[in-house]
C-alpha cells in the first residue's frame, strides 16, 4: 500500500456528504454517541441496548495490522457496563508476518457523572488483560495486566462534543520473546473533538499519545511512545427497528516521535435492543 490519503477521500467523501445532507432533511434525532475512534467516550450503553464493535488499523510503513471485535453490554441500568475486547493482529515486517491472536480485555465501567444528555459525563474503566496472546511471536505480554482509564466528555455550544482520556496499564512480571520478564508501566492521553454537522454525520479530530514499557531483559525495560493526530468522519444509519449502523473513515498520522508513520483506520458499529423495552 502506498498511501491512504487523498484518492481514498475523494471517492467516498461526496457520497458521505449525499447521506449528511439526506439526514439533515429528517426530522431532529439524538446525535452519534458511539466512541471517538482512538478515544473513549463516557457514556455507558442504555438500558436494554448492546453495542458490537468491530475496528481495523493498518499501518502504512511498518505494514503492522489489528483488528478489533468489542461487545458493550448494560447490567441493570445505565451505571454499570461490561464489555469485552478480541484483538486479531498482524505484525509484517517486524516479527514473523502471520496472523495471531492478541491479549483479550476484559471491561467494567462505572457511570459516575451524565449521560449522553448531560453536558459533562464520566465513566470511569477498569480492565484485565488476559494473557491469551503468544508472547514468544510478541503477540502479548505474556502475564496477566491491569488497566484504569478516565474518560470525561462534555459538550462545548450545541455543534461540538469533546472527549478526554488519561490511563495507564500495570503488567506485572511480562515476558519478552526471549523469555525475559520484567513489570512494565504504560500510560495515555487522549484527546477528540467532533463537529456534529448534523444527528448523522460527524467530523473528527483526534490526538492520542502514548508512553509504554517493553520487556529487554530481566527485570529491565526501554521505554517508546508514540503519537498521532487522526482526522476522521462517521455517519449513521437508524431503522425503526432501534438497530444504527454507524460506518466511519480515519486517517491517523505521526507526528513528534511517530513522525512519518501513516495508517488507514475502518470503524463499524452496530447498536441495538436486546430486549422489548428500551
Amino acid at each position: 500500500m502506498t498511501t491512504f490519503t487523498s484518492p481514498l477521500l475523494c471517492r467516498l467523501l461526496p457520497a458521505f456528504l449525499l447521506a449528511a445532507s439526506l439526514s439533515a432533511q429528517e426530522k431532529k434525532e439524538g446525535p452519534i454517541q458511539d466512541n471517538s475512534f482512538l478515544v473513549e467516550e463516557a457514556y455507558n450503553q442504555e438500558p436494554g441496548v448492546v453495542q458490537h464493535i468491530s475496528t481495523f488499523t493498518r499501518y502504512q510503513e511498518s505494514k503492522d495490522w489489528i483488528y478489533t471485535f468489542t461487545q458493550e453490554w448494560p447490567v441493570g441500568g445505565l451505571e454499570h457496563q461490561l464489555s469485552f475486547t478480541l484483538p486479531w493482529q498482524r505484525l509484517g515486517l517486524s516479527l514473523d508476518g502471520k496472523q495471531a491472536f492478541g491479549d483479550v480485555a476484559l471491561n467494567y465501567r462505572y457511570q459516575l457523572v451524565g449521560d449522553g444528555n448531560a453536558p459533562v459525563a464520566v465513566a470511569p474503566r477498569f480492565t484485565v488483560l488476559l494473557p491469551t496472546g503468544d508472547e514468544k511471536r510478541g503477540y502479548g505480554k505474556g502475564a496477566t495486566g491491569f488497566q484504569v482509564n478516565l474518560p470525561v466528555s462534555f459538550t462545548v455550544g450545541s455543534a461540538f462534543v469533546g472527549h478526554f482520556n488519561a490511563g495507564a496499564t500495570h503488567t506485572p512480571r511480562a515476558i519478552n520473546m526471549n523469555g525475559d520478564r520484567a513489570t512494565t508501566q504504560d500510560f495515555l492521553l487522549g484527546q477528540s473533538f467532533i463537529w456534529l454537522a448534523n444527528p448523522r454525520f460527524n467530523v473528527m479530530l483526534e490526538y492520542v499519545y502514548t508512553n509504554g514499557e517493553m520487556v529487554t531483559g530481566p527485570n529491565q525495560t526501554d521505554r517508546q511512545s508514540t503519537s498521532f493526530l487522526s482526522p476522521g468522519i462517521r455517519w449513521a444509519y437508524n431503522f425503526p427497528s432501534g438497530l444504527q449502523i454507524v460506518p466511519g473513515l480515519a486517517l491517523p498520522i505521526g507526528v513528534g516521535a511517530s513522525r512519518g508513520e501513516k495508517a488507514i483506520f475502518l470503524y463499524l458499529s452496530f447498536e441495538h435492543p436486546f430486549t422489548k423495552t428500551r
